[in-house]
């Protein structure tokens, strides 16, 4: 995104939404992303996860540099992983599958509270968002939302290391899953280039427009005693 604004296909104001969305994200949701992981082990079994240092909301303890540039330049990144052992889960395919899961769920629940907040302020406060600083408010809004959803959708993929490739492995035979995690660091990297290639920029946002239309539906609903 921030090519687009060297190449001046953004103003400075769209600009400034973005980045302050995007940080928004790196400082918070991705944390939050991480913990939901981190969270959901604890639950399921992992008592030694605190130990560890990653069942705290402190974005110096997710943080990944790489991760949050790529954030700011692509609109897609990622946080430090949570180490979690899944020998400490009573069920450790199942409870691998309900780990991962988390960390996109957090995502979409991230994306909906913005979407309950941009819907609240179209019923309640139209005649802030015909000025200039709401119409500032809106685009901040709606990169917040749809960049929580794309990277619901991108950890959702089932390739390794992502999130969805561990829901996959519940429905594998351990042999096959073995045989596939070999592999993960360059399946990650064949997945960056079919991004990068706008291969797969049709599944990709297919996925993303339906979540967040069925998002704003539901907030829609539960606004509309007020409308």
């Amino acid at each position: 995104m921030l090519y687009s604004l060297v190449r001046g296909n953004l103003s400075f104001e769209t600009a400034v939404a973005y980045i302050l969305a995007v940080l928004l994200i790196i400082f918070l949701i991705l944390p939050f992303h991480e913990w939901a992981h981190a969270f959901t082990a604890s639950l399921l079994g992992d008592k030694a996860i605190k130990q560890r240092g990653r069942l705290s909301l402190n974005p110096l303890s997710h943080i990944d540099p790489a991760g949050a540039l790529c954030m700011l330049l692509f609109g897609f990144g990622w946080a430090r992983p949570v180490p979690i052992d899944p020998r400490n889960f009573k069920n450790p395919k199942a409870g691998m599958a309900i780990t991962a899961a988390a960390g996109p769920v957090s995502n979409i629940v991230a994306a909906f509270a913005g979407t309950l907040v941009f819907t609240a302020l179209t019923v309640f406060a139209k005649g802030f968002l015909l000025s200039t600083v709401g119409g500032f408010v809106i685009i901040f809004l709606q990169y917040y939302i749809s960049c929580n959803i794309s990277l619901a959708v991108f950890n959702l993929i089932p390739v390794p290391p992502l999130d969805g490739s561990k829901v996959l492995f519940a429905f594998l035979p351990d042999r096959l899953v073995y045989k596939i995690s070999q592999y993960q660091q360059f399946y990650i990297l064949i997945v960056f280039a079919l991004i990068f290639f706008g291969v797969l920029t049709v599944p990709l946002n297919f996925l993303t427009i339906n979540i967040q239309n069925f998002i704003v539906w539901l907030s829609s609903l539960i606004f509309s005693p007020f409308v």
